[in-house]
């Protein structure tokens, strides 16, 4: 037999989702986070490098805001594209305070390093791992827009929504991400052979 707390909230849209947490309905709370507790751990785990601690501390904080102050959603406005802003900026904020924190390398230092690897690489595969480590050196707006078009199927329209950018804006970020992530995996495939 299935839940049925969970069988009443099935065909329940987000955003009314929303206006029963409001109201205080503990098994509306659920299912959102049923709904989006997984997609939001793997937006957090690609865009905070890769790390599984940190992305559950900010998944959690994410739905801690939706229970603490769940007045802030405006239901005339998509729930989805609403708790990937907040998502994005929570990254934003992170990518600030490191920032603040870290020494960062110069472009003219970054030049020194380069080609400075041990020549002993084999044979490259290229793996979704590979694969996932050219799509973290893009930048911030640029993997944010990669991974909610082509993961979260979102529009140009909601990427724009969540990145505070025009349409036009999006499209292009999202054509340079993918021509750079062309580039960088034929090199590495040329240098394979």
């Amino acid at each position: 037999m299935g839940d049925p707390v969970k069988g009443k909230y099935i065909h329940v849209c987000d955003e009314h989702l929303m206006t029963a947490i409001y109201s205080g309905d503990a098994g509306a709370f659920n299912e959102l986070y049923h709904r989006y507790s997984k997609r939001l751990l793997y937006y957090f785990y690609r865009m905070l490098g890769n790390c599984k601690e940190k992305s559950r501390d900010f998944l959690q904080d994410v739905f801690m805001k939706i229970i603490e102050k769940p007045e802030l959603f405006d239901p005339d406005r998509k729930f989805s594209t609403w708790i990937f802003s907040i998502a994005h900026n929570m990254c934003k904020n992170e990518y600030r305070r490191l920032a603040v924190r870290s020494n960062t390398i110069r472009d003219e230092d970054i030049d020194r390093y380069a080609g400075t690897e041990e020549p002993e690489v084999q044979e490259l595969r290229l793996t979704a791992d590979q694969i996932f480590m050219e799509i973290d050196s893009l930048g911030e707006n640029e993997k944010t827009a990669f991974i909610l078009y082509y993961r979260e199927d979102f529009s140009l329209r909601e990427i724009g929504k969540v990145l505070s950018l025009p349409e036009g804006t999006v499209k292009s970020k999202l054509f340079y991400a993918r021509k750079k992530l062309l580039v960088k995996l034929q090199l590495q495939l040329q240098h394979s052979k």
